[in-house]
């Protein structure tokens, strides 16, 4: 006898009492300790939004409190190299252009009318301006001029940085003169100074360098007014873009935490579902198949006596009642079976599956038949879906239709397919609908939700004592 003889046929009770008995004691064991167990939705403490909103905002602030004093640092940094910019600026204007034009080979050589008139222009021009001193100096190191006028005539090394300038032509800032040096005693009570110098040259051509002293204080004064203009805007900046983000935070936390609650409420309806139909299969195992192997066994343990007492009408007759009996409980065994581990489609297709489903239908005395095109071939996705759509709509029809006649047909049109169900039960009202969703049977509602998911239709009409009907249409691939 072929695999699915051995599965469906009642003719070889025996053969197929053998491969069913595994099955059948693992559903039993599974299932004689089943009882309702607490949902995990009970035990999990839900995520507050206003809790996540206000560690969004924390971080949000600390995020704004580093980036805020780091952009301050970069802001002192820039003011402070502006401030030095302007510094050089001012003693370059000083320098080449109120100096540097009266500068001549006399007051290098030392006349002192050429040294008064570059002394009056120093004081009435540059002096008092950002500007505390200035010297004149040659490339040897004597002081040609000075406002303070004993250090004229002396001579001092040069600094590597002067020399360097006086080659380059570069402008050179040192931000902290050394007052300690003999040429610079006069500038002791001055406080801290920037020195600034830079090449100047007599109509001659000769070389000279100009050096002028502004106070350091002034110079931090200058780059601090241009970090702390800025400052206000960068806080501000920050803060506002952190409050912006706060009503999107809340917005998408909220929508997080919607469908947490949504994926949570699934969860729990397919574990309840799950539960509900494993009591099921006990109670029906329970109250079906069990009881009627025990009948078997005492009508096999009165043939037995029959044997006995040498009637064989009633031995015949006992044998076949109990024949019946055993191919019946073949069949249940085989529904719940169905139930427990459906068919597998890859293997032997959707026909085959869905005439398992409507076979169910006939051991309970339901005349039930299905219409299936041939060579009709569909995605493995499609074949799931419509069977689980058939599965859960034959379900509801054997638990609560009443009907004795069904009809399962598969139509293809075109790029569709569709799965009709027809039924002439008692029909149900949309208030009654309700009510089993509120009771949570959210069979169909979920395979409708599943079915819209695929961009398929969902259809089902009905009313009172007119029975029902089912349509679903989805693409075939």
């Amino acid at each position: 006898m072929n695999h699915r003889a051995a599965w469906y046929g009642v003719g070889d009770c025996e053969d197929s009492l053998v491969k069913l008995g595994a099955p059948i004691n693992w559903v039993v064991r599974r299932t004689r300790w089943l009882r309702p167990r607490e949902s995990p939705r009970a035990r999990r403490k839900p995520v507050s939004v206003t809790r996540a909103v206000v560690q969004f905002g924390l971080a949000s602030l600390v995020a704004v409190i580093v980036i805020g004093f780091a952009g301050v640092e970069v802001l002192k940094s820039a003011g402070h190299r502006e401030a030095f910019s302007d510094a050089k600026e001012l003693t370059m204007l000083a320098g080449r252009g109120i100096v540097q034009p009266v500068t001549t080979q006399a007051l290098v050589a030392g006349d002192p009318s050429a040294r008064s008139r570059v002394d009056q222009l120093v004081r009435a021009s540059v002096l008092g301006h950002g500007i505390v001193r200035v010297k004149i100096w040659t490339p040897q190191g004597r002081v040609v001029y000075s406002d303070a006028s004993p250090l004229i005539g002396a001579v001092y090394p040069l600094s590597a940085e002067e020399l360097s300038s006086l080659r380059s032509g570069a402008v050179v800032a040192e931000p902290n003169t050394d007052v300690s040096l003999p040429e610079n005693r006069f500038e002791r009570s001055a406080g801290p100074l920037v020195d600034i110098y830079l090449p100047i040259h007599t109509p001659s051509g000769q070389p000279l360098l100009f050096e002028a002293y502004l106070p350091s204080h002034e110079v931090s004064a200058s780059a601090r007014h241009l970090w702390e203009a800025f400052a206000p805007a960068l806080f501000g900046g920050l803060v506002l873009l952190a409050l912006v983000q706060l009503p999107l935070a809340w917005s998408l936390a909220s929508r997080l935490r919607r469908g947490q609650q949504e994926r949570e409420a699934l969860l729990t309806h397919a574990i309840e579902a799950s539960e509900a139909e494993r009591r099921r299969i006990a109670g029906d195992l329970h109250d079906g198949v069990v009881q009627d192997l025990a009948g078997i066994a005492y009508s096999l343990a009165a043939t037995a006596e029959t044997v006995a007492v040498q009637r064989p009408e009633a031995l015949t007759e006992s044998l076949r009642s109990s024949a019946s009996q055993t191919r019946q409980s073949i069949r249940t065994l085989r529904s719940l079976l169905v139930d427990i581990y459906p068919a597998n489609l890859r293997s032997v297709g959707l026909q085959a599956a869905l005439s398992d489903l409507v076979s169910r239908l006939s051991g309970r005395g339901i005349d039930a038949r299905l219409d299936y095109p041939r060579d009709l071939e569909l995605g493995d996705e499609v074949e799931s879906l419509l069977y689980r759509v058939a599965q859960e709509a034959l379900r509801n029809v054997a638990a609560h239709a009443r009907a004795e006649h069904v009809e399962v047909s598969v139509a293809s049109s075109g790029p569709t397919v569709s799965l009709t169900i027809r039924d002439d039960g008692v029909g149900f009202s949309d208030e009654v609908a309700r009510q089993r969703a509120t009771e949570g049977h959210f069979g169909l509602s979920l395979i409708a939700d599943l079915v819209r998911e695929h961009g398929g239709q969902f259809e089902i009409e009905s009313e009172p004592g007119r029975g029902a009907r089912l349509r679903v249409e989805v693409q075939r691939a």
